[in-house]
């Protein structure tokens, strides 16, 4: 069995992962050329912004100070995902890069809290961690998505378009 989370353990987590997520999704699309995907990855870091909002009126700590002075620090350069994306920055298809590591580090939240939230017997607790997945899902779909046009790859959305008999 796992650790136990309390509810202000699992929400500062929440709140930490939803700010590098807001400020990875910021930078990627202030460094894409490409419209369609500098406007996704602006709305990805909008949603992020407020989801962080919601996890933040839920928490009692202070470390963070208040809303607006937390969103207006700093990014957390040693996260892997804004980390990776800076060193992506100078290649060719920043885009491209952005749109890959914003795959795996959705993914990877996705099931980093998965495996938290397996064993959490507090269902208030499980269920923070259960709706941070759920938008992550949708976030990570959203970005697949997003890639395959970029690309030029039939998503699955498109495919009954192309299907031929």
């Amino acid at each position: 069995m796992g650790k136990e989370y309390t509810v202000q353990e699992a929400l500062k987590m929440a709140i930490k992962v939803e700010k590098d997520s807001r400020d990875f999704y910021r930078k990627a699309s202030s460094v894409t050329a490409n419209e369609r995907a500098r406007k996704v990855f602006a709305l990805l870091a909008g949603e992020e912004e407020q989801h962080l909002a919601a996890f933040f009126g839920l928490y009692e700590g202070s470390e963070f100070g208040d809303l607006p002075s937390y969103l207006a620090s700093a990014p957390d350069k040693s996260s892997p995902g804004y980390a990776a994306l800076k060193k992506a920055i100078d290649r060719e298809t920043p885009e491209q890069k952005a749109l890959e590591i914003a795959l795996r580090e959705e993914k990877a939240i996705v099931d980093r809290y998965a495996e938290l939230a397996h064993d959490i017997v507090d269902p208030l607790v499980r269920s923070i961690f259960e709706r941070v997945i759920r938008e992550t899902q949708q976030h990570y779909e959203l970005i697949e998505a997003e890639y395959a046009h970029l690309m030029g790859m039939v998503h699955e959305s498109d495919q009954d378009i192309y299907v031929r008999e």
